[in-house]
């Protein structure tokens, strides 16, 4: 098939456009800054490399065979050229950054209005699926937060536009380049105690990017998916000071936990923004998230993609050895 991919320059997208081209798809790549999206498709075919080579002996080049077209989504720029022939188009995007100039939309404005660019365009262009990575929705959706509430949006635009759609929802993705796993990290690796908020007793379900990106591929062409939501999740449930402490033992840092009972989530994120050199727009959503569990509603979907789970003490082993092929592990 010929598939495009959105937000390859990502975690998400750099993992998934070699395994498609592996799988024998043709594949094609939106990019703002094509030269930024290359650098993470080579830097992915690096890590693969470092880590003893691809199992199924694939000869495939990514920087070579992904054809990378230049566009933007917010303002419409380049999509016609890039789903023109598609048959299945991956969404790979989210909004959270800062923007670029004051005169833009906050990030839920922008989230929408990215999806109904590209929803539009897609539909225009015969695109027969649209393949969305969301996040999970707390079980009481008035309870989700602004981040949560804009990536359910998002999916209600991308099906109204293509029904036989799907959406894979997730909570933490253990990956090396995943944006929310690595902020953790950096939190156990600078932190000499774990302070931790209320949010600390919430249940979620981490799972591996290597999952999340086999459900993807599957995804492409699995008929018995078509026009469903799909919550994914790791094989275990843990609470967020569960986690954090797992993280912390194989990194081998002793790390005692430190129970808040003030929840300023304002304070908090912006405390943590600068622990982690991260954008505060970005911390500040994703901690409005952690205000309830986030697990499935349901075990169905690695079944149905056809996916087996990987533990999840193996998901933080291999998410590590990736990050120190990409950049030095302080604490390691």
């Amino acid at each position: 098939m010929r598939l495009l991919v959105t937000g390859v320059s990502g975690f998400a997208g750099a993992m998934l456009a070699p395994e498609l081209l592996g799988a024998g798809h043709e594949v094609r790549a939106l990019a703002r800054d094509p030269a930024r999206a290359v650098a993470a498709l080579a830097e992915r075919t690096r890590v693969q490399a470092a880590g003893g080579g691809d199992p199924l002996g694939r000869e495939v080049d990514p920087v070579r065979d992904v054809e990378v077209v230049r566009g933007d989504v917010l303002g419409g720029d380049g999509l016609t050229r890039a789903l023109d022939g598609i048959e299945v188009a991956y969404y790979l995007i989210h909004s959270m950054e800062s923007p670029a100039a004051q005169m833009e939309a906050p990030f839920p404005e922008r989230e929408r209005r990215c999806a109904l660019n590209f929803a539009r365009a897609a539909a225009r262009a015969g695109v027969r699926r649209i393949v969305y990575l969301g996040g999970l929705l707390p079980h009481e959706p008035s309870s989700a937060s602004r981040h949560l509430a804009s990536r359910g949006a998002v999916q209600e635009i991308l099906f109204a536009h293509a029904p036989d759609s799907v959406a894979l929802r997730a909570a933490i993705v253990i990956g090396a380049r995943s944006r929310s796993f690595r902020v953790m990290v950096r939190l156990v690796e600078r932190m000499p105690a774990l302070a931790l908020p209320p949010w600390r007793s919430f249940r979620t379900r981490p799972i591996d990017a290597r999952d999340v990106t086999a459900m993807l591929l599957a995804a492409a062409d699995t008929a018995a998916v078509g026009g469903r939501s799909l919550d994914v999740g790791g094989p275990e449930t843990l609470t967020y000071e569960e986690f954090l402490r797992r993280t912390a033992a194989l990194m081998l840092l002793p790390r005692p936990a430190l129970a808040l009972r003030a929840n300023i989530t304002p304070v908090t994120a912006r405390v943590v923004a600068a622990l982690t050199d991260e954008d505060p727009e970005f911390i500040l959503p994703l901690m409005e998230s952690l205000q309830s569990d986030l697990l499935p509603a349901d075990d169905h979907a690695a079944e149905l993609l056809g996916v087996t789970l990987h533990r999840t003490d193996a998901a933080i082993e291999c998410a590590l050895r990736e990050w120190e092929v990409i950049e030095p592990l302080a604490a390691r």
